[in-house]
């Protein structure tokens, strides 16, 4: 008869004890880790277009789809608008964003791209096949990376049970 587990007792997978807190054993590790490594890759893509990783991210979605409030691309990026004001700010100040009033909703604000911006576009379709090539995986393979962790945002967004 095998005692009972107890909250620090390593729980047995296959006759071995598996440490539930190993490093190596966290998603959270994982994450952590793949993201700041993978931002890196983009890094020096991004440098010579005086932009950082997060405001790759803003000028992708208004690349995607421009005039948007504010509100809209904090949604599309998962930011808090107060943190994606001072991007924008920069943004502006580089000339690549332009910062009004909707005018269909005074209270709100819309962001389009400057000419400039737009122009930056061509430059960036550069970096897709550079990161491509720099991780030298498939593109199916980072799809599927992509569609898994796409998947994983959805389930922490689920209410608890």
């Amino acid at each position: 008869m095998t005692a009972p587990r107890t909250a620090d007792a390593p729980a047995v997978a296959g006759g071995a004890a598996v440490d539930l807190l190993a490093l190596d054993r966290q998603v959270c590790f994982a994450l952590a880790v793949a993201s700041r490594t993978v931002i890196g890759v983009y890094r020096p893509l991004l440098e010579p277009m005086g932009l950082t990783h997060p405001q790759y991210l803003v000028m992708l979605a208004l690349w995607e789809e421009a005039p948007l409030r504010v509100s809209e691309v904090a949604e599309r990026l998962s930011l808090e608008p107060a943190t994606l004001s001072p991007l924008l700010k920069r943004l502006e100040a580089m000339g690549y964003v332009e910062r009004r009033r909707d005018p269909e909703d005074e209270r709100a604000v819309a962001v389009s791209l400057s000419t400039r911006g737009r122009r930056l576009r061509a430059r960036a379709e550069r970096i897709p096949p550079a990161v491509v090539e720099r991780l030298g995986m498939e593109i199916a393979e980072l799809e599927d990376i992509r569609d898994r962790l796409t998947t994983l945002i959805a389930a922490t967004r689920r209410p608890a049970s």
